[in-house]
């Protein structure tokens, strides 16, 4: 058995959700904030049989995408302020961030 936790950006996570009802996986969903954008995400913790697992990855990597967003950096915590123009940047967001962990024994109660 394996634990996949999946960290998808909130804008792909309600078609994850649905994706992965219609593929009858059961997965529990938690709210979490990354640290670079410090932006919302959903956390994804869902537990498998070894040979369903690159389904789920399947259903992971059709329903999570890779956009560019623009952001405007964080202000320095040091030093002044009075030379620094925080101009927008442009990174990629989105797609997902995934762990495969082995599951030494699972009971449900």
């Amino acid at each position: 058995m394996k634990l996949i936790i999946a960290i998808v950006q909130d804008k792909d996570s309600n078609r994850l959700s649905g994706a992965l009802v219609k593929e009858n996986y059961r997965a529990t969903k938690l709210a979490s904030t990354g640290g670079f954008l410090r932006a919302g995400n959903t956390t994804f913790m869902i537990g498998v049989e070894d040979h369903q697992v690159e389904g789920v990855m399947n259903v992971i990597r059709n329903s999570c995408k890779v956009r560019e967003q623009l952001v405007t950096p964080v202000t320095p915590m040091s030093g002044t302020t009075d030379s620094y123009l925080p101009l927008p940047v442009e990174v990629q967001v989105g797609g997902a961030t995934v762990f495969v962990m082995p599951v030494d024994r699972f009971e449900h109660f």
